[in-house]
């Protein structure tokens, strides 16, 4: 069966898209029943239904591959990314999404990988460099002021590291954004750890403390990026110290041996990165208390000491209380005698009487020494009078400086409250009239309102209200039923009564006027 030589307008069957699909599977199973395939393993996928999916790959060309959940338990070798290895199995194809597949039976080791050999002949030539001796490592800092990050602004990864940094402890975050994984990752991994360690000091963009490198988990082709030399190199020559933390922990790139620390994953490259506050201000609080304890023993150490000291050297007053004793003894005995010793002096005196000259000399002394004592205390009273003086005189030039001031300012304090006042009763004079100015232009406008809404502006247009016995009419019915009703004009009131309306019973005690014929 050839479909491609019916031509266009001919009556060639018309095939749905399932039997397309089913003639291709057919024709696919049967030239190809069962094949051997040599390749390099990549992107493998374990779901949760127990399945195995994978690609065989070469330099050119990706077959994809499934291995059944029966099958792959019974896999001896299990496939693991950058195996070179044969499959064998059955080539068939997926209907539903217009692919050929390989059902894989069987997986036989054919070799490491072209990948995995370029990658290890890399890292060696690397290492051979020194790009990965330990001296070249820096340690991290303590508590970094500015954490630069370099991933993808739009994943999960950087939301993992802002939302672990918050929990442990908040920290100024500079994120570089790059591409992760294609041709322009490695440039721009590269390009961003250069630019984070060109940043000046105290510019106006504040320069990392540490930097980390961070992406998800992929495939080896995934993560090529950060095994290409330009980024190697880049974190190798990096000032700032570099966590590297590519993948998962399984993942292994040629970044984390360049970096100053690797980490498993982006969430530990931030447990890294920063301590829990939480746990420094347990830590400062233990310290804190550790140290008012040593203060505390270093004081109450030598008090004690000194307690102890003076136990043994006894108490102070013990040593005079004696001599107080005595002074109060003797200083009890002084009284009586100075009075025995005035009183046998003065008995003396006067059994002896004192010779003239003698008694002159006597009162001479003494009258000198009070002329000498009325001198000084002469003096003394001047002179404290006049400093008494000088103070008032200055005391009350003072007191007319306060007072000239206090009169100088009193008066600009009465001239601006009188200013005020006068100001306040021009507003207070004003106000009222304006106000009264305004009710009534308010009232006017009020007045021309209900005038122009009431109904008698109305009837001097020529119309006219009718009323009712029971209020107004609004409609010839009830007029028409109305014995009698009220015209309202605008300058008064008409009573009228309708053509039709029904007519007033007579009384019945009326007698019926009488026929003239």
């Amino acid at each position: 069966m050839d479909l491609l030589e019916d031509e266009p307008g001919s009556n060639a069957h018309e095939f749905t898209v399932s039997e397309i699909s089913g003639a291709v599977k057919r024709s696919i199973e049967d030239q190809f029943g069962r094949v051997r395939v040599r390749g390099e393993i990549g992107r493998v996928s374990r779901p949760g239904s127990g399945h195995l999916y994978f690609d065989l790959k070469d330099d050119r060309s990706v077959l994809a591959a499934v291995t059944w959940k029966g099958q792959a338990a019974r896999l001896t070798q299990r496939p693991e990314e950058g195996m070179e290895v044969i499959a064998t199995g059955r080539l068939t194809t997926f209907p539903g999404q217009s692919k050929y597949q390989m059902i894989v039976d069987q997986i036989e080791p054919a070799g490491a990988g072209a990948l995995m050999a370029m990658l290890e002949k890399r890292r060696k030539a690397l290492a051979a460099e020194g790009l990965f001796d330990a001296d070249r490592k820096r340690p991290l800092p303590f508590l970094p002021r500015v954490i630069g990050v370099v991933t993808s602004p739009s994943g999960a990864v950087i939301r993992d590291i802002l939302h672990r940094l918050r929990d442990r402890f908040p920290t100024h975050v500079l994120i570089w954004p790059v591409a992760v994984q294609g041709e322009a990752s490695a440039s721009q991994v590269a390009n961003a750890i250069r630019g984070f360690n060109a940043l000046p000091e105290g510019g106006p963009i504040p320069r990392p403390d540490l930097l980390i490198v961070a992406r998800g988990g992929g495939s080896l082709e995934d993560l090529w990026g950060f095994n290409e030399e330009i980024v190697v190199r880049a974190a190798a020559e990096s000032t700032i110290p570099l966590v590297s933390a590519v993948g998962h922990e399984t993942d292994t790139t040629l970044i984390d041996f360049a970096a100053d620390q690797r980490a498993p994953t982006p969430t530990a490259a931030a447990e890294m990165a920063v301590p829990v506050r939480a746990d420094l201000a347990a830590r400062l609080a233990e310290a804190g208390a550790r140290m008012a304890r040593a203060s505390r023993q270093r004081i109450d150490r030598p008090r004690q000491r000194l307690r102890d000291l003076a136990r043994a050297l006894g108490r102070p007053s013990a040593l005079t209380e004696p001599a107080r004793q005595r002074l109060d003894i003797w200083s009890g005995r002084l009284e009586p005698a100075l009075r025995g010793l005035v009183r046998h002096r003065r008995q003396q005196l006067q059994s002896r009487p004192m010779p003239a000259a003698t008694l002159r000399a006597f009162m001479g002394a003494k009258r000198h020494g009070l002329d000498r004592l009325e001198t000084r205390l002469t003096t003394a009273a001047t002179r404290r009078l006049e400093r008494r003086g000088d103070r008032i005189v200055q005391m009350g030039e003072r007191l007319d400086a306060s007072l000239a001031r206090i009169t100088a300012s009193t008066r600009r304090a009465i001239t601006t409250q009188t200013e005020r006042l006068a100001a306040l009763t021009r507003r207070l004079t004003i106000a009222p009239q304006r106000a009264i100015a305004t009710r009534r232009e308010a009232l006017a406008r009020l007045d021309r309102t209900r005038l122009t809404l009431g109904y008698t502006e109305t009837l001097k247009r020529g119309f006219a209200v009718i009323h009712g016995p029971k209020g107004l009419i609004t409609s010839a019915e009830a007029a028409a039923q109305t014995p009698r009703f009220d015209i309202q004009f605008a300058d008064g009131r008409v009573t009228a009564r309708p053509d039709n309306a029904p007519k007033p019973r007579k009384a019945l005690d009326e007698p019926e006027q009488g026929s003239l014929l």
